[in-house]
């Protein structure tokens, strides 16, 4: 038979769509096609199922070979359809029988001396299977196998090596057919890190159990080494026991993107990603849409430390997930929907919020000097963190000069240049007369108080006091 037809499965956001892998061998030129809108990964396969059957002691054919990966409008990618596409080779050949394929689901990437390497989201696969495929064996990779075990009443057939699969198929008796693959015994939990560890702290300590009780963000402020991020680690131990149905969710998020083990099943994920990941690492995204940061917290902890050094935008992003506990993230061709129901805990040193700027601006984004009166009301504002000509121009906007004080009409030019020169006059003038008493205020709080929180603001103009508050 020159034809062949094998089943597969290809990763579409959280679920794992069918794929026919058909195998055509026609007489003429040899030449080796694989069509169906594969990525670079998949037609780079060509060679290595080449070499896996020429190394497994079989005959690669000298003909025309056409692999056609349908649905044709699904992308496919990573490694996973090199065992079927070999299998289909060898059954279209002729060189194993054909008759047991169909009632098999193949997945595995194939190396150069035909043993099988294993691929990510398998569980994604096996649930994908089990829910669709009815009683459809599935064959995996050994080291995939414990990973889609996790789903219950899955058909799991673990081999190594190409060789291994191809004598299952070609078997007479059962000493030489895959054994299904049974379930490990569960594990003992492995037990968070333990709150006990922390000495002192005990406001905080209860803080943190309120928020896990109501399910609550927290924001940790302090200076360094007070323990913000010691306590934010031993956070997942306060939150409860996660369910099968939580546990199974929370394993396939990890498994698609191949941070799973099986050590951790059944343990509150804790991601704590850096102050200069993007939106897209954040949320997820790309062309083949992966999750991000907050779906790899699903049911989980999200830590974000130096919460001040983060971007705007890429704050902005979490809004929507933190109401709704999941992201959709959009693309020209398709969709891909995540599951993020993750618990928010962020922490920032006081010197961050000390600095002389609004302190609630401060502590959602970072305010460069160019947009601090851009982004607060006029009637708030900081001195220090803008310079001396936008200073200017904003007190000549709103302290106007008195029109007793206002010299008879001359060129626009000369008024231009007396305007400008008061302006700067007073705004030197405050700026130089405040200096002072800030910078002793910054070292008190930094050498005397460190846990003192100080934020320097003016609610009415430029000759209000500067408030002080310490927390």
């Amino acid at each position: 038979m020159s034809l062949a037809v094998l089943k597969s499965r290809a990763l579409a956001g959280m679920e794992a769509q069918e794929v026919s892998v058909e195998v055509h061998l026609a007489n003429g030129l040899p030449a080796f096609t694989i069509v169906g809108l594969a990525d670079t990964e998949v037609k780079e396969s060509k060679d290595r199922v080449r070499a896996a059957i020429q190394n497994g002691g079989f005959t690669f054919p000298a003909q025309r070979i056409t692999v056609n990966l349908a649905p044709a409008d699904l992308p496919k990618e990573s490694g996973r359809f090199d065992l079927p596409i070999a299998l289909g080779i060898l059954a279209a050949s002729g060189q194993i029988p054909a008759r047991h394929l169909a009632e098999y689901e193949f997945a595995g990437e194939l190396s150069l001396s035909g043993a099988l390497r294993p691929i990510r989201g398998t569980l994604a696969m096996a649930i994908a299977s089990r829910r669709y495929g009815g009683q459809c064996g599935l064959i995996l990779p050994v080291d995939n196998a414990d990973e889609a075990a996790l789903v219950a009443d899955a058909a799991i057939y673990p081999a190594a090596t190409l060789l291994q699969v191809c004598r299952h198929f070609a078997a007479h008796s059962s000493d030489t057919m895959l054994v299904r693959h049974v379930a490990p015994a569960r594990r003992q939990l492995r037990p968070y890190p333990d709150f006990a560890d922390v000495k002192g702290q005990f406001s905080v300590k209860r803080g943190l159990e309120v928020a896990a009780a109501g399910n609550h963000s927290v924001l940790l402020v302090g200076p360094p080494g007070a323990g913000k991020t010691m306590l934010a680690v031993r956070f997942p131990g306060l939150l409860p026991d996660m369910s099968d149905d939580e546990a199974l969710q929370a394993a396939a998020v990890l498994s698609l993107s191949g941070n799973f083990r099986c050590d951790l099943w059944k343990q509150r994920p804790f991601r704590a990603p850096h102050h200069t990941a993007s939106g897209v690492a954040l949320v997820g995204g790309g062309s083949l849409p992966r999750p991000g940061e907050i779906s790899l917290a699903h049911h989980g902890v999200l830590f974000l430390d130096e919460l001040p050094e983060f971007e705007q935008r890429v704050l902005d992003v979490l809004r929507e997930p933190l109401e709704s506990g999941h992201i959709t993230i959009s693309r020209a061709a398709r969709q891909a929907d995540f599951p993020a129901r993750f618990q928010l805990i962020a922490a920032m040193i006081p010197a961050l919020a000390a600095m002389p700027v609004i302190a609630m601006a401060a502590a959602t984004a970072r305010l460069t000097r160019s947009a601090a009166i851009s982004a607060v009301s006029p009637a708030r504002y900081s001195i220090a963190s803008t310079s001396r000509w936008k200073w200017g121009r904003w007190i000549r906007s709103h302290w106007p000069i008195p029109p007793a004080a206002k010299p008879a009409p001359v060129s626009p030019h000369v008024c231009r240049r007396r305007l400008t020169a008061n302006g700067n006059a007073r705004a030197n003038a405050i700026r130089h007369s405040r200096r002072a008493s800030w910078n002793s205020s910054a070292a008190s709080s930094r050498v005397a108080k460190p846990s003192c929180i100080r934020a320097w603001t003016s609610s009415s103009g430029p000759d209000a006091p500067i408030t002080t508050s310490c927390a």
